[in-house]
């Protein structure tokens, strides 16, 4: 994503003028566990804003089938009531090295029953832990879903230059629970990547995410 990209979508973020206040509630920390034995905890804390932005401080842990760490990430968000969101992130992978990473979403409709939203990111890779690899940028975007906050899906792509290899997810999200304070959601989806020299199948994975708002 250019520079130019990322303040379009701040600016959408700060310019829209409808108030939904079902959607402005702030994400306090989240626990996820998945089948393939991965977990990940995320926490956001706000800084400063007002009734239509929030900016925040952000964090992240990603954690492998052996319970190590694999990712642990650290930025800010900038949160409108509207749905739309900028946020930048750096993020330190034991042996790879470091990404640097910008990510936005815009919301493109909303009411009562459905949510749609599109989404666009771009990391710069930098494999440090990796004699002579070089940089590369992986650029990606999406779509996701919802229907009256229950049943959501999600598409997303990706392509890392360099490497030339695309990713490709597909997945689905099913709220089992909800209370003004927390949040507990059943997960599902593919994915699959491609190279010029290998292509891996469709790999499923399913999980639980644990929300807790404030």
């Amino acid at each position: 994503m250019s520079k130019s990209v990322a303040l379009l979508l701040l600016c959408a973020c700060l310019a829209s003028g409808r108030h939904v206040p079902t959607r402005a509630r702030r994400q306090a920390g989240s626990f996820t566990v998945n089948s393939d034995g991965t977990s990940g905890a995320a926490l956001k804390v706000p800084l400063t804003g007002n009734d239509k932005n929030v900016l925040s401080a952000i964090g992240s842990a990603d954690f492998n089938d052996r319970h190590k760490l694999s990712a642990a990430s650290a930025g800010l968000a900038l949160d409108n009531v509207n749905g739309h969101g900028l946020s930048l992130t750096g993020t330190r992978i034991p042996g790879f090295g470091e990404q640097l990473g910008v990510a936005g979403k815009v919301n493109l409709f909303h009411n009562n029953n459905h949510d749609l939203s599109a989404k666009a990111f771009a990391i710069r890779n930098s494999p440090s832990a990796i004699p002579n690899a070089p940089n590369f940028n992986t650029l990606g975007g999406g779509l996701d879903y919802m229907f009256k906050q229950k049943v959501g899906a999600s598409l997303s792509a990706a392509h890392s230059d360099v490497i030339n290899r695309n990713d490709y997810s597909a997945g689905g999200k099913l709220n089992l629970f909800q209370s003004p304070s927390s949040s507990l959601d059943f997960n599902a989806g593919f994915k699959k990547f491609d190279t010029p020299f290998y292509r891996s199948s469709w790999e499923p994975n399913v999980g639980f995410s644990f929300s807790k708002f404030f």
